[in-house]
């Protein structure tokens, strides 16, 4: 699992980068000679799709990493802090296109309408990044990667941008240069609001918040069935984004011995680790047959 992990990481960075570079490139060029604010816009945009996918890599190879003495449950919230690390690019780049609009919007002397190249290049933009954020997504799901997801939701806000643009630019071609900036704030705000998921999901990830109950319900399950387990109660799972580390305890009969007890939570944790991909260590308490403690 590890290995797939790591190509899927891989491939996710050289197709983000690959695909932002062609972007960026195209977009200030024909940006340029159309005289498309929002073009420009969305070049500034992908160059920090750049930057963010590098950083999405670097959290992805650091959470790869096995415990050691000093980070004993392993590095998986490095995912985490790499997807915050991408929310604050995303804060900035929105924060500086919304107040070149902004600055447009006051001065209309800026205003030009674009040319229709703009248009070209908006089509073209649609059509890589909704390929592209779909393939890094679904790898992200894949492989359980919240860095690489988020650096796919990042990528997909692009489509948006795209859209906005090309209707912007058939607007302003008709005798309305004002909806070129417009869309350019269209497109900081809509920045500003990926910012605002990726950060919400990444802060649940460091908070150890459970992906859904049914992680809980699968987790029973696996306890429940080993022999001579009556129960399972107390489930903690510490998630770390793209592992998760489960505590819990089992109801036994009281009259098993020591040794019994020991090989059957021995079992329990076998066939966790075995059978959820998501858990990656599970430590098991005994109890007595409907003695429920509140530890």
């Amino acid at each position: 699992m590890d290995e797939i992990r790591t190509d899927g990481g891989k491939k996710a960075a050289i197709v983000g980068i690959g695909a932002n570079t062609f972007l960026t490139v195209l977009n200030i060029i024909i940006g340029l000679i159309s005289g498309s604010y929002a073009l420009i816009s969305e070049g500034a945009h992908t160059l920090s799709d750049i930057a963010t996918t590098i950083i999405a890599y670097t959290g992805f190879k650091i959470g790869q990493k096995p415990p050691d003495k000093e980070h004993p449950i392993g590095h998986g919230r490095a995912e985490a802090i790499a997807g915050l690390v991408i929310t604050m690019f995303l804060v900035a780049v929105g924060y500086e296109i919304t107040m070149g609009a902004v600055e447009k919007l006051q001065n209309h002397t800026l205003l030009t309408a674009p040319d229709s190249l703009a248009a070209v290049m908006a089509i073209i933009g649609i059509i890589v990044n909704l390929l592209i954020s779909t393939y890094i997504i679904s790898l992200g799901k894949k492989i359980n990667s919240p860095a690489i997801i988020a650096d796919g939701q990042h990528q997909r806000v692009d489509i948006y941008s795209s859209v906005a643009i090309l209707i912007g630019v058939i607007i302003a071609k008709v005798g309305y240069p004002i909806f070129d900036p417009i869309i350019g704030l269209f497109i900081g705000l809509m920045i500003f609001k990926t910012a605002y998921t990726v950060g919400k999901d990444n802060v649940e990830h460091i908070m150890g918040k459970i992906p859904s109950q049914d992680l809980i319900d699968e987790i029973e399950s696996c306890a429940n069935e080993i022999p001579k387990v009556k129960g399972a109660h107390n489930i903690r799972v510490d998630y770390l984004g793209s592992y998760a580390i489960v505590s819990l305890h089992i109801e036994l009969d009281g009259t098993l011995t020591l040794y019994e007890s020991h090989v059957i939570t021995h079992a329990v944790e076998d066939n966790m680790v075995e059978k959820i991909e998501l858990i990656k260590a599970v430590n098991v308490h005994a109890c007595p047959y409907h003695y429920k403690d509140n530890e």
